[in-house]
């Protein structure tokens, strides 16, 4: 039980998160991954390497710590965090072993001069408070999946049905359980957790639903990374007839409700989750305004399809903008993007409805959402009505 006096000591540690924080999340993920080599899985070395992880947590710690007297004000951070341990499958066992390194991180990093014995015990109330929260909301998901039609609890198996190229970097892949049964709803928007067994190291990870649902099978659409060990191996290696485990769909990120015009902006492979409500809203005759930026005609995924959605649906508007568009594309007759560059707010303003009294939802590279989070802020849509989603660790886009 956390009492107040422990909340305020948890408070009075804010200033010193604000400035040290990511390096004792480093430190607590050095330890963690070094001793526990069982949550491995559950985490992307890449984003381990780059500090995004570490960032990340820095992020929710710090947050936790300045509202830890009112906890409703960190509402979306902690469905954020459920929805990304339901679709990588944390389980309750692992909550000690947070708990034990970041306790002990909050000690080395500090000193035990700053992290004294009341520190510690504060911290360790806080955490468990979180702890409570968090296993009890994954729990409820959990047996939401296991109890929906077509749904189900942990990994099951799923064929590669298809396997098509989108681009020169995009491959998607359809997938169908092996069991033959239906396979549960989900919300347009969210993504799946793939357990994958590569080289003998089994890992984790998460991908948007690219088409809308269909309750027959699931479509995911992955981009290679450069360095990239997973990707690499679904474009390389997996070919249809292979299996692979799926946790069930998750995420908080999903179409809006309403019949407010809805623009979808992307960019690059930011396209797949948009592509999934698209798919389920046009029926509807909502207006959708579809805008997507890429770096050329090359690596530009569905385009084709987005066109013949626009074909058949008039209330569909789509606009694309390209980083480049040379002349030796033009010569080769390579599709024409209606804008060259990156987008401007000038240019968003224009594709734009008249009446900025819309939902925007927006994906891509963190440097694209912070310009076009902005840009939709300046033109006037409101804050409220805008809505985006991270590909790996979330972090603030402010």
């Amino acid at each position: 039980m956390l009492t107040s006096t422990q909340r305020d000591i948890v408070k009075a540690t804010v200033p010193l998160l604000e400035t040290g924080g990511e390096a004792l999340t480093a430190h607590f993920y050095r330890i963690l991954l070094a001793e526990h080599p069982e949550v491995r899985p559950l985490f992307n070395q890449a984003h381990q390497a780059s500090g995004a992880q570490s960032r990340a947590l820095a992020h929710g710690v710090l947050m936790y710590a300045k509202h830890i007297d009112r906890l409703e004000a960190i509402g979306g951070l902690a469905a954020q965090i459920v929805n990304k341990h339901v679709s990588l499958q944390v389980q309750p066992e692992h909550y000690p072993l947070v708990g034990q390194c970041l306790l002990r991180s909050i000690r080395e990093v500090l000193g035990a001069e700053v992290a004294t014995d009341a520190v510690i015990d504060a911290w360790a109330a806080a955490y468990g408070q979180l702890a409570g929260i968090l296993i009890g909301a994954e729990r409820a998901a959990y047996d939401s999946n296991a109890q929906a039609a077509g749904g189900w609890a942990g990994a099951r198996a799923f064929r590669i049905t298809q396997k098509v190229r989108e681009s020169a970097e995009i491959v998607s892949f359809v997938l169908a359980p092996a069991d033959g049964a239906p396979v549960m709803a989900f919300q347009p928007g969210q993504y799946i957790g793939l357990k994958l067994v590569i080289d003998g190291d089994e890992v984790r990870r998460n991908y948007s639903l690219s088409a809308a649902p269909n309750g027959q099978s699931y479509r995911i659409s992955v981009k290679r990374e450069a360095g990239g060990r997973v990707s690499q191996f679904l474009h390389d290696r997996l070919q249809p007839g292979d299996t692979i485990d799926l946790f069930p769909p998750a995420g908080e990120f999903v179409l809006p409700a309403g019949s407010k015009p809805l623009v979808l902006i992307s960019g690059g492979v930011g396209i797949t989750p948009l592509l999934a409500m698209l798919e389920a809203v046009l029926p509807s005759g909502r207006p959708v305004h579809f805008i997507h930026c890429a770096r050329d005609a090359a690596v530009h995924a569905f385009r084709d399809t987005i066109d013949a959605l626009a074909v058949r649906h008039p209330h569909l508007t789509r606009r694309y903008c390209y980083a480049e568009y040379t002349d030796a594309e033009h010569a080769a007759q390579a599709p024409r993007p209606d804008a060259v560059g990156l987008l401007s707010t000038a240019q968003l303003g224009a594709w734009l409805p008249a009446s900025r009294d819309v939902e925007a939802c927006f994906v891509g590279p963190k440097g694209f959402m912070q310009a076009v989070r902005r840009q939709l802020l300046d033109l006037g849509v409101p804050a409220a009505q805008t809505r985006w989603e991270f590909f790996g660790p979330a972090s603030a886009l402010a």
